[in-house]
């Protein structure tokens, strides 16, 4: 039997893949990133995970954080009409000092929400050598804060008030959801699922709640993966360039379809099957990586 350990070193194969195949492991790679980015699940967890159970190995932070391009693709056109409406109520603000309109509000939340993480992510990018190596990363890890988000998202559920609607933002909103929201430097908090647990404990309606934390992340995604361009796209691919936009068209059509379903499903259900998912997760993921130490 293979213990975690041989799978991830079985992921380096002697021979080195070919386009073709490479192109499959950044489609399915986009496929996982679509699926996980916006719901409260972790896509860094699953992007670490999935293709260590694929015996491919973990694609590393570059990568991963280039395909999340196609995310934010996904999310910038499906609310194009609200950031449109935040940005002409961001230039009414400082043209004609009218803060108090929604508009102007939720803008001045997003800009304030972005801080916390760009500063969380530049700490890691100039403190940590190796951040692809560090413990953080593990899987053990991943499967334990799993399991801790997952508990949060169901004292959130249980606690919040759900009243709460986006007309109703404040700044303050925008920082408190934005120091959740840089949590997620940590492989499997997740994003959505920190800000979404935030919101809910403050009292946000779910859907909204889901609303803002996709508009919340566009700063955070778009910057995570420009920084990131550079090197992932430096490094020897077969196929060059290819499969890279494989997986980042991938991500963005998956992307998109969970966007909508997750709105629609949080209109009229609750977050407990997150709950229920996360736990299966991170209970499943120790394990299995037990199992691979016994056997």
């Amino acid at each position: 039997m293979q213990t975690p350990v041989a799978v991830i070193a079985a992921a380096s194969p002697a021979q080195p893949l070919g386009w073709l195949e490479t192109c499959w492991h950044y489609l399915v790679l986009g496929v996982v990133q679509g699926l996980t980015e916006f719901l409260p699940i972790s896509s860094t967890a699953h992007l670490k995970v999935v293709p260590v159970l694929l015996g491919w190995g973990d694609p590393g932070v570059a990568v991963t954080a280039v395909i999340q391009l196609g995310s934010i693709l996904a999310v910038i056109t499906y609310f194009r009409q609200d950031l449109r409406q935040v940005w002409a109520g961001v230039v009414a603000g400082v043209r004609q000092r009218r803060w108090q309109e929604p508009e102007a509000r939720l803008g001045l939340a997003i800009a304030l929400g972005t801080v916390p993480i760009v500063l969380a992510g530049l700490a890691i990018k100039l403190l940590v050598a190796d951040f692809d190596q560090s413990p953080l990363r593990s899987l053990s890890s991943i499967a334990v804060v799993s399991i801790v988000m997952a508990l949060l998202l169901a004292l959130a559920e249980q606690l919040g008030s759900r009243r709460r609607l986006l007309q109703q933002v404040q700044v303050r909103d925008g920082l408190l959801v934005g120091l959740a929201q840089a949590l997620a430097v940590i492989p499997g908090v997740s994003r959505s699922g920190s800000t979404l647990t935030a919101s809910l404990l403050d009292g946000w309606n779910r859907a909204n709640a889901a609303r803002f934390s996709f508009l919340l992340g566009i700063p955070a995604i778009t910057l995570a993966g420009l920084v990131e361009l550079k090197e992932a796209f430096s490094q020897p691919v077969a196929g060059g360039v290819l499969p890279l936009l494989v997986g980042i068209v991938s991500a963005t059509v998956v992307s998109w379809l969970a966007i909508a379903w997750l709105l629609r499903f949080l209109q009229n259900h609750s977050t407990w099957w997150f709950v229920g998912y996360r736990l299966f997760f991170g209970f499943g993921l120790l394990l299995w990586l037990g199992r691979g130490q016994t056997g």
